[in-house]
């Protein structure tokens, strides 16, 4: 399978910062430290569906002040955008109305955009991120990577937002090869240890590792890496049996990760913004920023995206 990693991808020139009004300001702090580092330009976008109703002085007819709500939202962002150009990023802000995903992803288009950040917010009661399902549909149908901070992320100031360690679920699916030559795209710009983990979930335990040790699957995924990045990036392999999503954030805590890296692909939109889904318990509890890759970009890249049956199927890499 040829493999084609957009360059921008792992170094953006241009990133799209999903705001909220009043903005998330650890998901901003991440932007910004993104944009510093990679001397990216950044887009204060943000989209409104409520409008300011204005009456004519004249008629008394009631009317939508597109422009005045437009400006009362370049308002509330702009102090952000200060900020950001104060540290050295060229920042724009950006405000449209309508659906949050539809602009996002409709703007993605229009705009050479590499990446898309966004927060979600804490967990409620039936598990929402964001508003409604905004970064459920980002996460499935954006065409760039998208960086998610999760609520339960630690405030990169701490360690100057540096990127050491990243963590890479890994399926032995078709699309695998394009999530780990990412990752390792990634590990390769930041100078960042990389970790392959493959988790097997029990029902696959007795056929996986029939005949064969654990290292021997370890090795496989060793051999996904791209051979130009063999010298350049530091890599280990590891291969756990039980939950996916469990073994996921375990692993995350005890190699001390900076960065998850999954690709998006197999669940249905319901499991994927409710507590019982994949991506909702990983965003909903990692203590470090999440990478995801959806099902367009890894079309995009070169994979063949198999097709589950209904159901909860994931895989570690497959969410």
């Amino acid at each position: 399978m040829a493999i084609h990693i957009a360059p921008g991808w792992s170094k953006p020139s241009t990133l799209l910062f999903a705001s909220e009004i009043p903005a998330n300001e650890k998901a901003f702090a991440f932007a910004v430290a993104q944009a510093a580092e990679f001397g990216a330009d950044l887009i204060l976008f943000h989209v409104y569906d409520t409008l300011v109703v204005a009456a004519s002085e004249s008629s008394g007819i009631r009317y939508y002040d597109y422009a005045a709500a437009a400006r009362s939202e370049i308002q509330h962002l702009e102090p952000l955008a200060r900020r950001a150009r104060e540290r050295g990023v060229h920042c724009e802000v950006v405000v449209r109305p309508g659906l949050a995903a539809d602009q996002i992803l409709a703007y993605t288009r229009e705009r050479a955009i590499d990446r898309i950040v966004m927060g979600t917010h804490s967990p409620g009661p039936i598990g929402k991120l964001l508003v409604g399902s905004v970064a459920e549909a980002v996460l499935r149908t954006a065409q760039v990577p998208a960086y998610i901070v999760g609520p339960e992320v630690v405030d990169g100031t701490y360690r100057n937002f540096a990127t050491q360690t990243i963590l890479c679920a890994v399926s032995l699916l078709e699309a695998s090869p394009v999530v780990v030559d990412f990752a390792a795209e990634l590990a390769a710009q930041h100078h960042a240890r990389l970790v392959l983990q493959h988790v097997i979930r029990p029902q696959e335990r007795a056929e996986l590792l029939a005949g064969r040790p654990v290292e021997e699957i370890e090795t496989e995924l060793l051999r996904m890496l791209p051979e130009g990045l063999h010298d350049e990036v530091s890599a280990q392999a590891i291969v756990v049996p039980g939950d996916p999503t469990e073994e996921l954030l375990y692993q995350a805590r005890a190699q001390q990760a900076d960065l998850i890296v999954l690709g998006a692909q197999g669940a249905s939109a319901f499991a994927a913004i409710t507590r019982h889904g994949v991506v909702y318990k990983v965003l909903a509890h990692s203590h470090c920023p999440v990478m995801t890759l959806s099902p367009v970009v890894l079309a995009a890249c070169g994979a063949t995206l198999e097709k589950r049956h209904q159901g909860e199927a994931y895989l570690a890499g497959v969410i």
